[in-house]
């Protein structure tokens, strides 16, 4: 991974709502990952005391950042981690 990407992980996960949005996304990630499903936005959005528009614009970031992928199915959005962009992170952090 080169620098100018590991710089765009790094600031998208710098703001604290952002962070824990991408921290309850990984965790339903984590605990629906046997049934193949993703993480509906709207399941999460309850937990946080900001806006949707701003968890919107969030999200943006997250996804620019390619840390999350997200699908529609019908009206809801269904995000995901990006584990391939979270396992280069990961090594860059540990240097392997």
């Amino acid at each position: 991974m080169d620098s100018k990407k590991a710089a765009k992980i790094f600031k998208a996960l710098s703001n604290p709502n952002r962070l824990e949005l991408y921290l309850k996304i990984a965790d339903s990630h984590e605990s629906e990952f046997d049934a193949g499903c993703g993480c509906f936005l709207v399941d999460i959005m309850n937990s946080f005391t900001i806006g949707a528009p701003t968890i919107s614009h969030h999200l943006k970031e997250l996804l620019n950042a390619e840390l999350i992928e997200t699908e529609k199915r019908g009206k809801l959005l269904v995000c995901r981690v990006n584990k391939a962009m979270a396992e280069d992170a990961f090594r860059l952090i540990a240097r392997e």
